[in-house]
């Protein structure tokens, strides 16, 4: 099981052009993780895209060349790049390009994004949603596949024997769907045979057992093989000595967190009891020490399947030297762990 980190860039903006130091700080902050989740062993970093101030993520693609530049094996990911709002053709230049830098560790995430923001801002009808994801996860399959494409659409101007450039150094640029809580996306991802990620950011993960079974059902009756079908999963997590530590460092800027978005989208607010519920062994907040993580990754293993977990970063509100902290407990304790146990070869670079 492949293991790595994801991060939205959480930051408290300065709204000020010119002087939002915080935003700056985040980013050098993101570029010291990425270092340290390379030489640690982990095999994956995701940033996923989003368009509000208190994300700085906006491009993916670039910070991930930037990434590029400091690190030699884990591969890299976005977590989601919101397609439905993305001219696929530019979604695929950039990250043949990340492909090109990295030598070949560039992956997309593809997803319509949890919130919606992206969609007046690049002229879009939200009433399009699902439309507008389904075209354009078509022509960007195509354009991975060929190098002259020929398409017609009806969200983007067609192609007409056009050559898509540059082209990655791998043969084809590896494309995960990724979903939140929709049932239909995970059969769609099963019967394109295309991997998938489960976000699960809310509710027991025993509860999203059902995705994954729609998502082999489906694509064994569309004729692949569920065994060789990747499945990753995504859940927050921080990790300490100590499960007191854990939690005490990550429930302050979790609940922030939590309660903002529960705002606009109308959830209870969370409180230390709800929290300390999600921390235990049936929930989804991966909290606690390296034993308590790795008794918990091979539970969630069993439970599903997975081969692929990325344990997603909360980082406003957290000093930068506990996030990595727990970075490396993951990448130096957890990782090889998890591997031993379930008799993985993949062999991780020790923390230099």
């Amino acid at each position: 099981m492949q293991l790595g980190i994801s991060s939205f860039g959480e930051v408290a903006p300065a709204h000020v052009a010119g002087g939002d130091r915080s935003a700056q700080q985040r980013m050098q902050e993101l570029l010291a993780l990425a270092k340290l989740a390379d030489e640690a062993g982990l095999d994956v970093l995701a940033l996923g895209e989003h368009h509000r101030a208190d994300f700085i993520i906006s491009a993916p693609e670039v910070i991930l060349a930037a990434v590029a530049a400091v690190t030699q094996r884990i591969r890299l990911s976005s977590a989601v790049t919101v397609l439905s709002s993305a001219d696929p053709v530019r979604v695929f230049q950039n990250f043949a390009t990340l492909d090109l830098i990295s030598n070949g560790r560039a992956e997309i995430i593809a997803g319509r994004g949890s919130f919606i923001e992206s969609y007046p801002l690049f002229g879009y009808d939200l009433d399009d949603y699902d439309e507008l994801f389904v075209e354009k996860l078509s022509l960007l399959l195509e354009i991975n596949a060929n190098e002259v494409v020929s398409w017609q659409g009806k969200h983007r101007p067609g192609l007409a024997a056009q050559g898509v450039y540059p082209r990655p150094v791998q043969s084809k640029l590896p494309v995960w769907i990724g979903i939140g809580g929709t049932p239909a996306s995970a059969v769609r991802a099963g019967k394109m045979g295309l991997p998938l990620t489960i976000a699960i950011l809310g509710g027991a993960p025993g509860r999203y057992i059902s995705f994954a079974e729609l998502y082999r059902e489906s694509a064994q009756q569309a004729g692949h093989d569920p065994a060789q079908m990747p499945l990753c999963l995504n859940c927050h997590f921080h990790l300490a000595e100590t499960t007191q530590q854990a939690a005490d460092e990550f429930f302050p800027p979790y609940a922030t967190l939590m309660n903002r978005i529960g705002r606009e989208r109308g959830w209870s607010p969370m409180d230390r009891r709800h929290f300390d519920f999600l921390c235990g062994p049936e929930g989804p907040l991966f909290v606690g020490t390296p034993a308590n993580i790795t008794a918990k990754l091979l539970h969630l293993h069993n439970l599903f399947g997975n081969t692929r977990f990325l344990g997603q970063l909360v980082l406003e509100g957290i000093p930068h030297e506990q996030v990595m902290r727990s970075t490396e407990l993951f990448g130096t304790q957890v990782a090889p762990a998890v591997r031993a146990a379930l008799g993985d070869t993949i062999s991780a670079t020790p923390l230099k």
